[in-house]
């Protein structure tokens, strides 16, 4: 098990969750992951609810009759999914994590749903966004630093 971290883009939900050895990260397609995220799949990490204490209480959305999804009303960021009853499990958005490199997917979710174009971006050209000038000059301009890994 390791101790990880993780939060909401302005900071204000944050949580810290044990993480165990071998994490069961996947994609999600599913047509309600895909609207809660706005995205073709939603990538997330199941762990143990106890295992995770927020600094904060997120705020809460019943997306269905069955789950709600934690998230911060603040900024938007979607934290997570978890069934209303009968599971002690529930799952986190990988990305929310400080370091969401240390997971890797083992797993599609809501097949149904995949958008295949989607799957496989390898050989699409790619761009940093530490060497895209007109980026970088609206942070300077704000008076700002850009985000960091």
């Amino acid at each position: 098990m390791a101790e990880m971290s993780g939060g909401c883009l302005c900071g204000a939900k944050r949580f810290t969750v044990d993480i165990p050895d071998d994490p069961h990260a996947y994609l999600c397609h599913c047509r309600m992951c895909q609207k809660a995220s706005g995205n073709v799949s939603l990538a997330m990490v199941g762990v143990k609810q106890a295992d995770v204490t927020w600094d904060r209480e997120p705020d809460w959305y019943r997306s269905s009759p069955i789950a709600e999804r934690p998230f911060c009303a603040t900024c938007g960021t979607s934290l997570g999914f978890r069934f209303l009853e009968g599971s002690e499990n529930m799952d986190l958005t990988v990305a929310a994590f400080d370091d969401p490199s240390v997971f890797t997917p083992r797993s599609h979710f809501g097949a149904e749903s995949i958008n295949r174009a989607w799957l496989n971006t390898e050989g699409l050209p790619e761009q940093r966004t530490d060497e895209y000038e007109k980026l970088q000059d609206k942070w300077r301009k704000a008076g700002a630093s850009p985000p960091t890994l």
